[in-house]
């Protein structure tokens, strides 16, 4: 599958390390997704593929697990504010013992490490992810250690990866730092079987961790009064329970239309969700290209998204935008179920902007891409 030149790559073995994530094969979030998408991409194209992970997190038996990636499971201490940074610090530790032609490293907060796999010769392709300094969940003291962690990638960083232009734009203005725009793919796939409690195109979907800057509050607001007349299904959690989860129990214990499902690592069962619902309630707020948004328009569900410029980049006309106020989320999701026609044209338009920018074998290429790119250059004698 290479397609270029055989004087651009070095004699195999290549050894490519990917740190950051939960592991491979991980369900969790949008980091693994693409994991899961990409190693085995990487290992058809004649990489030899690592991926760290966290003891636990990883599916020995999936039998969609490609034998041919190596899974290494690191130490760490699984605590809200320090997993990223430890888990990270160990990674980083086997990868100077490898020394791997390449190393792809998700999350700004693994900035840190970089100085260490720099001073190697290991050439890095970071994916900063979004503005991480920015989210609420996090206390004063975090969201400076992301701030720096994001300094440390601007210096250290060898190749800079943003999901959305948006996101390029805020590091070239403030870190001075250009890279490759690469985004997120999602799963196109046949008509699933939907859950028998459910009926299609009746209910409104929420999907997301349960943080602040998700909307989640304003939605947990607005379900009381959808929940009169409306089907709610509740996917997510905060992980580490807190407030919201104990609202959205609540919630699911005092309306019969209420289901809060935690969170759902079946890929068949979370798609299905999305494939039939009603109207789909994106409430990110920071963040370039949503994993979530991208698979929801996939799958064809009318979207109802908060206006940020994110959101907007990624879904153009295809949605309807809505402040987070409880109200104007409540009036939205009701118009968009009632008004089918609309919804259908507006979800047909969501499908059809996703296979043109965000699918997986086009975002597989471009981190490969950008990896064997890196290789070239190291091979040209460039000091990393």
């Amino acid at each position: 599958m290479n397609d270029k030149p055989i004087n651009e790559i070095p004699h195999e073995p290549k050894t490519i390390v990917i740190v950051g994530t939960r592991g491979y094969p991980s369900y969790y979030g949008g980091f693994e997704t693409a994991v899961r998408k990409l190693a085995p991409y990487l290992t058809n194209s004649g990489w030899e593929v690592v991926v760290y992970g966290r003891d636990g997190t990883s599916r020995p038996n999936d039998p969609d697990i490609d034998p041919r990636v190596t899974s290494v499971v690191t130490r760490g201490l699984e605590t809200k504010s320090l997993s990223t940074l430890s888990y990270g610090f160990f990674s980083a530790l086997d990868a100077w013992k490898r020394k791997p032609d390449v190393a792809i490293v998700m999350n700004c907060a693994n900035g840190f490490i970089l100085p260490l796999l720099k001073l190697r010769g290991i050439p890095t392709l970071v994916n900063v992810d979004g503005m991480e300094w920015e989210r609420a969940k996090w206390g004063r003291t975090a969201k400076f250690v992301f701030k720096l962690g994001a300094r440390f990638c601007a210096w250290f960083g060898t190749q800079l990866v943003f999901d959305a232009h948006e996101i390029a734009r805020r590091w070239q203005t403030e870190f001075k730092r250009e890279g490759v725009v690469i985004p997120y793919g999602g799963d196109f796939r046949e008509e699933l079987p939907l859950e028998e409690d459910l009926e299609s195109r009746s209910y409104v979907l929420y999907v997301a961790r349960f943080v602040p800057e998700n909307s989640i509050r304003e939605f947990l607001d607005a379900v009381q009064e959808l929940a009169q007349d409306t089907d709610v299904v509740i996917v997510g959690s905060s992980g580490y329970g807190g407030t919201f989860d104990e609202l959205a129990c609540e919630l699911a214990d005092r309306y019969p239309r209420v289901r809060w499902l935690g969170h759902v690592d079946d890929d068949n069962r979370l798609h299905a969700l999305w494939q039939h619902a009603g109207v789909y309630f994106h409430g990110h707020s920071v963040g370039g290209t949503n994993p979530a948004l991208v698979q929801a328009m996939a799958l064809g569900a009318p979207v109802v998204a908060r206006d940020t410029v994110f959101n907007r980049e990624v879904l153009g006309e295809a949605a309807v935008f809505v402040m987070p106020e409880a109200r104007l989320i409540v009036d939205a999701l009701r118009s968009t179920l009632r008004d089918r026609k609309t919804a259908e044209i507006m979800a047909t338009a969501g499908t059809k902007r996703a296979r043109a920018n965000y699918t997986w074998p086009r975002v597989n290429r471009q981190y490969e891409e950008s990896s064997r790119e890196l290789v070239r250059l190291r091979l040209q004698g460039m000091n990393w």
